[in-house]
């Protein structure tokens, strides 16, 4: 029995939970909250009270006490994972000028004053310069200047979640390296904000370096619980925290992928494949790697915007019996969908799916595509093809990943909610020809952000070691060799060619129809 405990908090978009590990990696109890994930005054926008996170995180701990007093008590270090691009404007007592501006916020700004000149010739002979701009527009910095200039002369930092939740509990305006990920002036490749004052960053986001917090490595000290956080949350004042990393770098350190050799697969509401790096690499040109929860260290990253959103969409759309039945039985909507996955043939009988239903930076009019519909086909079938879809944009992804690092991935550790799924296990292994492992926990980034806090204590001397004693396996999926075969055809031989062969057709979709908007 182990009497030394991480308190890990793992603030997400639609809950905060607060989780107890001991130094085996194993979660002795959790606590789970749920809120609205946003609330929308104008179309596109995603706000939420940044007190409601930290009322939240309140409760939660104190409901986490009630159900564990003893281990509770025995708490030696605090750490927090968030979600990222999630920004809040403080004022210098820490009090927030407005609502947080989540990381789904649609909203624009105009940034009508042009970069400068050698800048934008820069981005345009890289093939950047659209890239650039959109970015720069989604920037909520520069929209809360153009709209809000009384809240940006007002804001004395402007923090992440992260940041914000930090000072709530320590009293300091200081974050991690690896929770900068948005859009904010951060050097990526140097884990640092720009040195320069000529730095594009600058210019390109708004942010002037006064407004941002002080920033130190995964397993450095951010501070102590101070008095008032004690009384409001239940840990014990002078408790120390620990920096940590945002949720999908603890999902990988929590997954054990601490190398380019193998890859942390997130069946998210953005479905991501990461890896971990020595090496700053681009696995898309001009497109950054994120800052690992491992010091120095980078998570070379491929996202599927609106990856498994496309579960929830095909439940609402197409699924209304399912739900009901559901509802009636007691469980999710998702175990009956997958109930059916094994009733449906491996490529589901030549349908394919390709899932750019919000298309990215470097693909702006892309859209989603769906082909290969015959009088066979069922729900069913368009089921498993949005499963088989996104592993097959995850498959490119690995495949971008592998070509920039010089390593082949030999192994996928999966996590998020698709991956409770055996059957979503499977069709994973088969498709990637790769095995697929299951973690232990659900909750991954708990785990990471707990790994943080044990190495960061000194009770583990390197990551290597606190992986092999907290990271556990529950199951194992090896790749099927026959239904492997058909996946490596259809995704040679069609997937790879249907953006290549639409890519004109959605040109003119655009131009006709406006939709999506290009800047």
């Amino acid at each position: 029995m182990f009497d030394r405990f991480v308190l890990a908090i793992d603030c997400g978009t639609q809950s905060i939970r607060a989780l107890i590990f001991d130094e085996k990696g194993n979660l002795i109890e959790k606590s789970k909250i749920e809120f609205d994930s946003y609330f929308s005054p104008y179309s596109g926008w995603a706000e939420q009270d940044a007190e409601l996170y930290w009322n939240t995180l309140c409760n939660v701990c104190n409901d986490l006490k009630e159900k564990r007093p003893l281990e509770f008590e025995k708490i030696i270090a605090v750490t927090l994972t968030t979600m990222r691009d999630t920004v809040v404007n403080v004022d210098e007592n820490g009090n927030a000028l407005r609502p947080a501006i989540l990381w789904l916020d649609q909203r624009m700004a105009k940034c009508e004053k042009p970069m400068a000149f050698y800048e934008n010739l820069a981005f345009l002979a890289i093939g950047m310069r659209n890239a650039v701009e959109i970015s720069r527009r989604k920037g909520k910095a520069n929209w809360i200047i153009e709209n809000q200039p009384d809240i940006w002369e007002k804001t004395y930092k402007y923090l992440m979640i992260s940041g914000y939740l930090t000072f709530k509990l320590t009293g300091k305006m200081i974050d991690s390296v690896a929770c900068q990920i948005g859009h904010i002036p951060f050097d990526y490749k140097n884990l640092s904000w720009p040195k320069s004052p000529l730095s594009f960053r600058w210019h390109m986001f708004g942010v002037d370096k006064n407004r941002l917090p002080d920033i130190v490595n995964p397993g450095e000290v951010l501070g102590y619980i101070t008095k008032e956080a004690s009384f409001l949350t239940g840990v014990k004042e002078g408790t120390v925290m620990i920096a940590s990393a945002s949720d999908k770098g603890c999902e990988t350190l929590g997954c054990g992928c601490i190398d380019t050799e193998s890859a942390c697969v997130s069946f998210g509401t953005t479905a991501t494949v990461q890896t971990t790096s020595d090496k700053y690499i681009e696995p898309i040109s001009f497109m950054p790697s994120y800052p690992a929860a491992i010091p120095n260290k980078f998570n070379p990253e491929i996202q599927v915007f609106r990856g498994y959103w496309m579960i929830s969409w095909f439940k609402k759309e197409f699924a209304a019996r399912e739900m009901i039945e559901a509802k009636e039985k007691g469980i999710f909507t998702e175990i009956l969908l997958n109930e059916r996955l094994n009733e449906i043939p491996p490529g589901s009988k030549g349908l394919v799916l390709q899932p750019y239903w919000s298309p990215g930076l470097k693909m702006p009019k892309a859209k989603g595509a769906m082909i290969g519909f015959g009088d066979v086909h069922t729900k069913a079938h368009i089921y498993r093809a949005i499963i088989e879809g996104i592993n097959y944009e995850l498959l490119e992804g690995i495949e971008k990943i592998e070509k920039k690092s010089g390593k082949r991935i030999k192994r996928i550790v999966v996590c998020g909610g698709g991956s409770q799924s055996d059957a979503i296990c499977q069709i994973t292994a088969d498709m990637m020809g790769r095995p697929v492992l299951k973690g232990q926990t659900y909750e991954m980034s708990g785990l990471g952000a707990a790994i943080n806090g044990f190495v960061g204590l000194k009770i583990y001397k390197n990551y290597d070691e606190a992986v092999k004693n907290m990271v556990h396996y529950s199951k194992t999926f090896e790749p099927n060799e026959k239904n492997m075969n058909i996946y490596k055809q259809l995704y040679s031989r069609v997937y790879k060619k249907i953006y290549p062969r639409l890519k004109e057709i959605y040109d003119e979709i655009q131009k006709i129809t406006g939709y999506p908007e290009v800047y």
